[in-house]
């Protein structure tokens, strides 16, 4: 029997027990698109099963009642339960893509296509034997919503991603952004009840869940946002809309695509505009689609074309044009180079900076992303700044706060708040921020690289000839008064000194 409640560290235990019994014929790299599916099947299998209960109660015991679609939340074929799945002695990964597959079909307007792609039938990888002890270890619990809140269900999930960042060490930031750095940009652009939050490089949506985490902090009703997401990965798109999911997300939209090509979300103008954009988009990204940005057909060559194997600049400009005239704001992770790299990208940083909606530059400490040992930056952008901040931008050097560790280091939640706090009162700190006007900017060329803006002023600590001096009398003093005390004694040990 499973148990009536358990921990989140027992869940997570749980999670990673299914990386292991996967490891060997399955690469660390993937075990994303097997156990995230596992999960969500097994998930929405229990849910049925206590709507179902619930139902049956409800009508004294009418199945066909208890059976009716109004009732579930998903329909689950005949045949394509868990158990089901738990029944099957031979060609068991066949079983689980047909289940998969029809209850995709059976549910096209929420899950279609949310499983992915992985081969659970190819039997070099995935033996029966494999499969058998997979199903019967995922079978431990029962993973109902009253016994499994989303919220416990949801952080388990972002262990487990954390977890696949340790393992594989390769590209991981990819789909993993360190939890700190989401916070910080989720109290930066501070989302409010009611508002549209959008990622266009989503990843397995952690910053959307960000925001939800903000509105839950503060007592306030998460279910009111509206989340929008692009991803070109398949498996990340896939495991972003079970996340939204296993949160308890209701109102939201994840498309799977090419963001830069082609851009998922339109309203009568264009582009749909969101109250708030945040993304971690990748790095630098080579062959992003520079050939069509010249006219780009959706108007967000807004100022200019940047280089064509470096696309930060182009992700810059489409989260700008995303962003809801007059209350827009954004929060975007690029790497340092973003902020003074000349030729195309500083005559479009240039361009930018002259329509005054750049607000803030972050420089965040070293090591601290999965699988680049690189210092980032945060650019925070709104389109109506604040009247204190106008024709200025904030700079903060935070490179400093971090915990060091051994392979990696640390952003902490003390680091977060002391950030957030220079952030919030935008005023000049010794070695820390300065609010730089536009003039000044100007005068470097508009290059936006954190040290032409706060200075380090390195403090003499070396003693005058006179402090030197006293320190050695003192010293000298303390020494005779112990030699004082240690012959006192002595002599009243009968010691002859």
């Amino acid at each position: 029997m499973p148990p009536s409640s358990f921990s989140l560290s027992q869940l997570e235990q749980y999670l990673s027990k299914a990386a292991w019994i996967l490891k060997g014929p399955i690469g660390a790299s993937d075990f994303k698109a097997y156990i995230f599916p596992m999960l969500f099947f097994k998930r929405i299998s229990d849910v049925y099963d206590e709507e179902y209960q619930s139902a049956l109660e409800e009508s004294d015991g009418d199945v066909d009642y208890a059976a009716l679609p109004e009732f579930h939340r998903f329909v689950i074929p005949e045949g394509c339960h868990w158990n089901d799945v738990r029944e099957t002695t031979s060609n068991i990964g066949l079983k689980i893509e047909q289940c998969l597959r029809e209850i995709e079909s059976a549910n096209q307007k929420h899950l279609y296509g949310i499983f992915g792609d992985a081969q659970w039938s190819n039997k070099n990888s995935l033996s029966d034997r494999l499969l058998t002890d997979l199903v019967e270890h995922f079978s431990q619990y029962t993973l109902s919503n009253s016994l499994v809140a989303p919220d416990m269900l949801g952080q388990a999930y972002e262990y487990l991603i954390k977890h696949f960042a340790d393992l594989t060490n390769k590209k991981a930031g990819e789909f993993y952004t360190p939890r700190s750095v989401v916070h910080l940009m989720g109290l930066i652009i501070d989302p409010q009840e009611g508002e549209s939050i959008y990622d266009p490089a989503c990843g397995t949506g952690g910053m959307l869940i960000e925001s939800i985490e903000h509105l839950k902090g503060t007592g306030r009703d998460f279910r009111t946002l509206k989340l929008y997401g692009q991803e070109k990965n398949l498996t990340s798109s896939s495991i972003a809309r079970m996340n939204m999911f296993l949160h308890g997300v209701e109102d939201f939209q994840i498309a799977r695509g090419d963001t830069l090509r082609s851009p998922a979300f339109f309203d009568a103008d264009g582009l749909q505009t969101f109250d708030c954009v945040i993304a971690n988009p990748p790095f630098s990204l080579d062959q992003w689609g520079a050939e069509q940005w010249v006219n780009d057909p959706y108007g967000r060559n807004i100022a200019g074309v940047p280089p064509k194997g470096n696309g930060d600049m182009a992700w810059v400009q489409h989260m700008i044009r995303s962003m809801r005239p007059k209350t827009g704001r954004m929060a975007v992770v690029l790497p340092h180079g973003a902020l003074f790299r000349k030729a195309a990208e500083g005559k479009i940083r240039e361009a930018l900076l002259k329509k005054d909606l750049l607000e803030a530059v972050i420089g965040l400490g070293p090591n601290i992303f999965y699988g680049t040992q690189l210092a980032a930056c945060i650019m925070v952008f709104r389109a109506g700044k604040p009247a204190c901040r106008r024709g200025k931008v904030l700079f903060i050097d935070a490179s400093e706060q971090i915990r060091v560790g051994r392979a990696q280091n640390f952003l902490e939640r003390e680091h977060v708040d002391r950030i957030y706090g220079w952030y919030q009162k935008g005023e000049d700190v010794e070695n820390h921020v300065k609010l730089a006007s536009m003039e000044e900017i100007a005068e470097n060329d508009y290059n936006l690289n954190i040290p032409l803006y706060v200075e380090k002023v390195i403090e003499d600590d070396l003693p005058t000839v006179g402090e030197a001096l006293a320190d050695v009398k003192e010293a000298w003093t303390e020494c005779q008064r112990a030699e004082e005390h240690l012959k006192k004694k002595l002599r009243e040990f009968g010691v002859r000194v």
